[in-house]
């Protein structure tokens, strides 16, 4: 399997240089040359267990690591993981439920980070080599990234979060880890800015491989093919259940789960549609809506991992959207860049239904599930459920994917539903931790020196 630039530039890589690659060097996003169809396996497939068909799904991509290399690193990736399903399935009242937050950090990013942390640990070792991986988060992204790379060999990181915008648990998993290879920083700016200084050190060459970057961001194309597995998870226990299609509702801020999702649908999943679920930040719900993307200002919400305005993963969506061509979604990129406004001259595919849950919508349902069917939902959760239950369509079950343990979220449940009700041993732990932390200005020149001066 080789992988090629959404923007056409550059020769084909193999799958471990596109993992230490992480972003293309034209500033594009890694795809395959190809998507493999799956077709003919579903019927053995919904009899594996997750870790099974993790390998079977990743063999597919990582065709340059030996399958028994592969097995080991999938095997010891879940093993950390608290549910022996990893990804278990709960019907709760209307509609299915998989949760994916029963990893080391309590949300849905631990499923790609575990995977990845060891990958990078494997892959390091083959080519003798090292890595300083630069990440954004709007959240969970930035402690599922210092979990699964604390302490390990060859690899330090550097994790930025945007300053007042993260739950306080979430901050709390990032800056209590005091690793000696774990460096947070806390950016005076919303999650794109952080993610803007990412891309910029990126794309600054010489930089970039004086300083030997790595990406653990979605970007990476490996986050995308440890999320593809749990889509066709779901869909094949849904099979058992006796369902020949199912529709996911996927809480939606940097569009690179949902795109998972999509590449599972292309491969063969038996996805009927992608129900893509926003806050009040929904420039993708708008795109859908009218074909149109365009950037607004973010707005602080309670599903503050959703507080997105730029969403990266896009621009792989865009690339199947100009028929892989690759000079298209260039010249794409480049007018949004230029005018923060996007329409390009197809229309949406139609595999994606919309809704969007503003926060009082978002807290009646975690009011309401709680009083009905005694589940408590975190507010990404709940933004899904909520869309779920007005864009339900007949002909297939409804499934939402639970991102994140609703105890990473205490203040917004006691908020929806007049009790202290989320916690976590876990995290209850960390408010007596000491914490490490660095204050940042937006700027990546500011950035990209204090990184520097570490790695040197």
């Amino acid at each position: 399997m080789r992988y090629v630039s959404t923007r056409g530039d550059g020769e084909p890589l193999s799958f471990q240089q596109v993992v230490l690659a992480g972003l293309a060097r034209d500033g594009g996003l890694y795809l395959p040359e190809t998507i493999p169809s799956v077709t003919d396996k579903i019927s053995e497939w919904r009899k594996l267990r997750y870790q099974d068909l993790a390998v079977e799904v990743m063999s597919l991509f990582a065709d340059d690591i030996p399958i028994d290399e592969l097995r080991k690193i999938v095997e010891k990736s879940y093993a950390v993981f608290r549910d022996e399903a990893v990804a278990p399935l709960r019907q709760v009242g209307p509609l299915f439920i998989m949760e994916l937050f029963h990893g080391p950090t309590l949300a849905f990013k631990d499923v790609a980070m575990q995977f990845l942390g060891n990958l990078f640990e494997y892959v390091l070792a083959e080519n003798h080599a090292e890595m300083n991986i630069v990440a954004a988060t709007s959240g969970d992204t930035g402690s599922a990234a210092i979990n699964g790379m604390r302490g390990r060999k060859g690899i330090r990181t550097f994790v930025m979060f945007p300053f007042g915008r993260v739950s306080p648990v979430q901050e709390r998993q990032m800056t209590t880890v005091l690793d000696d290879n774990v460096f947070t920083l806390s950016v005076h700016g919303t999650f794109d800015d952080c993610q803007n200084i990412v891309k910029t050190l990126f794309n600054d060459l010489p930089f970039r491989d004086a300083c030997k970057l790595g990406a653990v961001n979605s970007i990476n194309w490996a986050r995308i093919v440890a999320q593809v597995v749990y889509y066709f998870y779901a869909a094949l226990q849904l099979q058992n259940l006796g369902y020949d299609q199912t529709d996911i509702t996927v809480p939606t801020g940097n569009f690179g789960n949902i795109f998972a999702g999509y590449l599972a649908k292309k491969m063969g999943a038996p996805i009927r549609h992608l129900v893509l679920a926003t806050n009040e930040n929904d420039i993708l719900y708008r795109y859908f809506q009218t074909g149109i993307y365009s950037t607004g200002t973010v707005m602080p919400t309670i599903s503050p991992s959703m507080d997105i305005q730029v969403a990266s993963n896009f621009e792989r969506y865009l690339y199947y959207l100009a028929d892989e061509d690759g000079a298209t979604v260039k010249r794409w990129m480049e007018s949004f860049r230029e005018t923060g406004k996007l329409q390009p001259d197809r229309s949406p595919d139609p595999l994606f239904r919309t809704g969007r849950a503003d926060t009082q919508q978002t807290l009646d349902t975690i009011r309401d599930f709680w009083k009905e069917y005694h589940y408590l939902l975190d507010p990404h959760t709940a933004v899904g459920v909520s869309v779920s239950l007005r864009t339900k369509e007949e002909g297939a079950p409804i499934l939402a994917l639970a991102t994140a343990h609703p105890a990473k979220f205490g203040s917004a449940i006691q908020r929806a539903t007049g009790e202290d009700l989320a916690h976590h041993p876990i995290l209850d732990a960390l408010m007596e931790l000491p914490t490490r932390v660095r204050e940042m200005p937006s700027d990546a020149r500011t950035v990209g020196e204090y990184i520097q001066s570490i790695v040197k």
